[in-house]
């Protein structure tokens, strides 16, 4: 029989400072010490007027996560760094997402990607970009997204704080769907 909480509706909606120590708690179960990233540097990436990160909840439960900002094409957020204001931005860039263990399997990513592409189309935005880490290539290929080369130096070298197996990747949105 499922707890009472399972039956409650999810929710998405904007991430607030409120949700940090949840969203701390999702990322150590999801990474491990590796990856993670404290909790200051999300609290700067929250205040960023960039940022448009979503979290998913159910019943006060926070569940998933996806921390997203506007950028530029070709520009890599290093681990660690900050969500940067640009004047133009031309692309959504998908920093992290995260669904708790103990919630794997129920679509939530989805809950939390499609709103946000549908954001970008309204916005003129006409892609999406990410750092595929941790062998998730082949999760984000399924979604549209595809290896981009980056040519310039420092934007290698953000890149490579991910480790030897960070890949860029984009994805374009077509006219008929997200």
């Amino acid at each position: 029989m499922p707890a009472l909480n399972e039956l409650l509706p999810c929710r998405v909606r904007p991430l607030q400072s409120g949700d940090l120590g949840a969203l701390m708690a999702i990322q150590y179960a999801c990474y491990g010490a590796g990856y993670a990233e404290s909790e200051s540097v999300y609290a700067r990436r929250l205040a960023s007027p960039a940022q448009c990160s979503l979290v998913v909840e159910r019943g006060g439960e926070l569940l998933a996560y996806l921390a997203a900002y506007w950028s530029l094409a070709g520009k890599v957020t290093p681990l660690h760094g900050d969500f940067d204001r640009c004047a133009t931005p031309d692309v959504l860039y998908l920093h992290d997402m995260a669904v708790h263990p103990d919630h794997a399997g129920q679509r939530l990513a989805d809950r939390l990607l499609a709103p946000l592409w549908a954001l970008a189309r309204e916005r003129g935005i006409r892609q999406s970009s990410l750092v595929s880490v941790q062998g998730t290539q082949d999760y984000w290929r399924r979604h549209g997204y595809r290896p981009q080369a980056l040519q310039e130096q420092g934007q290698l070298q953000r890149l490579a704080s991910y480790g030897a197996d960070a890949v860029y990747m984009q994805r374009v949105f077509v006219a008929d769907h997200t």
